[in-house]
């Protein structure tokens, strides 16, 4: 499927603004799920690559404004063509991180012996230790996550933990990935947070969506890339804009900035087939 994403950022601040710098994750990856046909970031200062290990297209710019300028908006404007290709299943390009890597616990997506309870009461075939997991076994972990954290936006923030989402038994879709990468990594799996976007004309809520990759082989560093919400592997409705260990390291802009009082966002994405 060939998708056309429009994925706008607005800031407004009550100040004027004097000082804003901004890293940027809106850059999608061509790869073995998708080619990204031609995209493009626009910004009130310039873009400028920046090095990235995780094999994300990292951006960032800076903006000095005088207060003569009375700066108080500020937009990024992420856009482009991208042509998916329904693979769920791939491995790694060489030069990323040992899937090893991913099974460290983060802030966000931590393990913890209830969860490795909870998903062995799941999978009662994967319950010894170093059992590998299978596709089909993911696929219905990810509908149990998606049964235990009931989606339900406005009652989580981008500081929920995973732990916090499990216990309370509601979230968003970030809150649903972040689970399903805990529980992975709470049975010894390696598990990475995926943000992208979703097309669905049902649902232009999860335009922008978040997923979760589970590795089935480390020595191949051979993942499958499941979507809790919809429990479901990924395809062609899916398109793949950063992945890291959690939500905190790969969002769509982070940044610092000087001035500006009290600050106010809003993000408008539109996704939708090219004739």
């Amino acid at each position: 499927m060939k998708l056309h994403v429009r994925h706008t950022t607005r800031y407004h601040y009550t100040e004027p603004l004097r000082y804003s710098v901004q890293a940027l994750h809106l850059w999608p990856a061509s790869g073995a799920c998708q080619t990204v046909l031609d995209w493009c970031i626009r910004a009130p200062a310039a873009v400028v690559a920046q090095p990235d290990c995780l094999g994300n297209h990292v951006h960032a710019f800076s903006l000095v404004a005088r207060p003569e300028h009375n700066l108080r908006e500020l937009s990024v404007i992420a856009e482009g063509v991208v042509q998916t290709h329904g693979v769920a299943e791939f491995e790694d390009p060489p030069g990323l991180p040992h899937p090893l890597f991913y099974r460290r616990p983060t802030a966000h997506a931590e393990s913890h012996p209830r969860l490795a309870a909870w998903a062995r009461q799941q999978l009662p075939e994967m319950a010894a230790d170093n059992a590998s997991p299978s596709v089909a076994g993911l696929v219905r972990l990810a509908s149990a996550v998606a049964d235990q954290v009931r989606y339900q936006p406005g009652r989580t923030a981008v500081e929920t933990t995973a732990l916090e989402a499990f216990d309370w038994g509601l979230g968003v879709c970030q809150d649903q990935a972040h689970v399903m990468v805990a529980v992975c990594r709470s049975l010894g799996w390696p598990a990475r947070y995926v943000s992208g976007y979703f097309h669905t004309a049902s649902e232009p809520g999860l335009a922008s969506h978040a997923w979760a990759d589970v590795c089935i082989d480390v020595a191949a560093a051979r993942w499958v890339s499941l979507d809790v919400t919809h429990r479901c592997l990924i395809d062609e409705r899916h398109i793949r804009l950063a992945a890291a260990s959690d939500y905190t390291a790969c969002p769509p802009i982070k940044g610092v900035r000087r001035g500006g009082g009290s600050e106010s966002m809003a993000v408008t994405v539109t996704i939708g087939p090219v004739a």
